[in-house]
């Protein structure tokens, strides 16, 4: 009896170790995010920020500034949402050790599903150039063209009622079902992993990323809302009718614009 509680006991004590890694490194993005925003808001006033890219044309440097901003904003928003998934693994993890069996670091998971959210990072990136480059995006990381923010919103909207949408979403409400199906031996195993339910999560995801084209790259209550959204289809009772009365509501925001482009 006595094993099995000391068990308990140190399965607890590794869920809050990952828990409040979890939480601070989350904390630690959302203040290089509020960082930046106070930035913007310094530049709107006409006051200059390194930290962010030039407004007017893009150099290698405001490439590389511009997707570090990504990438930490990319970790702020969806490392939270994976923590069921991250706390199934260490979970696994430490009773693999406490049997003397071969186990991994729960760092090297989460590693794998950085990096491929670290490769959304790379391609919103150029996408944000390309739009700058255009001049479809405000100084503040807006979109200006309706027909563009309207399009961006119809596409989202009509992604929420795809088959591809809740294929992936339904790998990432069940990591019990992930671990099982998807378990890699050691450290590339474990990396393996991690990019494997980040491509799930991407899959799930990345149209509601979009929309920060149309909300405000840096408007931290449009990443906040995002964030918390992502979490809720991911964890809540009932999500494929939440994601699909989002979806509906997105296709009717996003006609309404298009429409109102052409004067309707």
């Amino acid at each position: 009896m006595q094993p099995t509680m000391s068990l308990e006991a140190v399965l607890k004590r590794d869920r809050v170790v990952v828990i409040v890694g979890i939480a601070v490194l989350a904390a630690l993005a959302w203040v290089y995010m509020l960082y930046l925003a106070w930035g913007m808001e310094g530049m709107e006033m006409g006051a200059s920020n390194m930290a962010m890219p030039s407004m007017q044309s893009w150099g290698a440097v405001d490439f590389v500034l511009m997707f570090i901003m990504w990438a930490i904003m990319m970790v702020a928003m969806m490392v939270p949402t994976a923590a069921p998934m991250i706390l199934m693994f260490a979970a696994v993890n430490r009773r693999r050790r406490e049997q003397q069996r071969i186990f991994v670091t729960t760092v090297v998971f989460l590693a794998g599903y950085v990096v491929i959210w670290s490769g959304f990072a790379a391609l919103a990136t150029a996408a944000q150039w390309g739009l700058h480059t255009a001049t479809l995006l405000s100084p503040m990381m807006v979109s200006t063209n309706s027909i563009l923010g309207g399009s961006l919103l119809l596409a989202a909207g009509l992604f929420q009622w795809s088959s591809i949408k809740y294929a992936c979403l339904t790998q990432c409400r069940t990591p019990l079902g992930f671990i099982m199906g998807e378990w890699r031996e050691g450290r590339r195993g474990a990396i393996s992993m991690g990019l494997r339910h980040g491509t799930y999560c991407l899959g799930c995801c990345w149209a509601l990323m979009s929309l920060l084209f149309v909300l405000g790259v840096m408007n931290l209550l449009w990443i906040a809302a995002l964030a918390g959204f992502v979490l809720v289809e991911k964890v809540a009772p009932g999500s494929l009718w939440i994601s699909r009365l989002t979806g509906l509501a997105l296709i009717g925001w996003g006609a309404w614009m298009v429409t109102g482009a052409f004067g309707y």
